[in-house]
């Protein structure tokens, strides 16, 4: 598992930067708002391909600077309730971070519910094509046998699913994903609303679509780590349940 638990330990400490050519990150508060993510600096992507016709599929490739290739990978899954309100933008900063830190991002845009195509089961197709995607990439001096699946959120939720069918990825990151997508389309959250919106039917109308788009009811990658905020914490995904880890 080259890298991997290296990257785990980059997830944990949160991303605070002060090195000599790097955008100088401030360091973690709490209950940091949305607009203060967008506000950060960043820096533009290296490539942007097309990983299907449709103009939503595409991802942004990050490369490090700072390293010598291949460069270990990082498919990004951003969220944003699966909703077609939020893109990918407001992940940039993040993405610069990851690279400044010598690993190369494979940030996937998808289409998300409001998009044609999108919603279930049309945006988890557009993640497993993206990832297929990958061995395009070792032109630009990626490693495409050494990567891992990162996601938050909703993108969190893709990710855990993305890694059940996905045995050569190192492992799989998770932040503040959607475990259990049933109990949390039970909420009257907007976020958790947005579920039912995105599955297109409520639980009782259609239970085999919340089965299958159900982390928690699939045998996770082998290697599935989850980072989460305290019990108590004024989380968007403050309802998300236990995930299951194998060794």
């Amino acid at each position: 598992m080259k890298n991997y638990y290296l990257i785990v330990a980059f997830f944990s400490s949160g991303i605070v930067f002060a090195a000599e050519n790097k955008i100088d990150y401030p360091g973690i508060g709490s209950d940091i708002g949305f607009e203060q993510i967008q506000a950060l600096k960043f820096s533009q992507e290296d490539q942007r391909l097309a990983y299907g016709d449709d103009p939503l599929q595409f991802g942004k490739l990050y490369l490090p600077k700072n390293s010598d290739s291949p460069h270990p990978l990082i498919v990004f899954i951003h969220g944003g309730c699966w909703l077609n309100s939020f893109d990918m933008s407001h992940a940039y900063a993040f993405l610069t971070g990851l690279a400044q830190e010598g690993l190369a991002v494979w940030s996937l845009e998808y289409r998300r519910t409001g998009d044609t195509g999108g919603g279930w089961p049309g945006t988890y197709e557009d993640i497993k094509a993206g990832i297929r995607y990958l061995s395009s990439l070792e032109s630009f001096g990626v490693d495409t046998e050494n990567f891992l699946i990162a996601g938050h959120s909703a993108g969190g939720h893709l990710s855990l699913l993305a890694g059940t069918e996905t045995p050569d990825a190192q492992g799989v990151i998770a932040l503040a994903p959607i475990t259990n997508i049933i109990s949390y389309s039970q909420g009257s959250g907007s976020c958790e609303v947005a579920a039912t919106q995105f599955i297109g039917s409520s639980y009782n109308q259609n239970p085999s679509a919340y089965r299958q788009a159900n982390p928690a009811e699939k045998t996770p990658h082998r290697n599935s780590i989850i980072f989460h905020g305290p019990p108590g914490c004024n989380c968007a995904d403050r309802t998300v349940s236990t995930y299951r880890r194998s060794d």
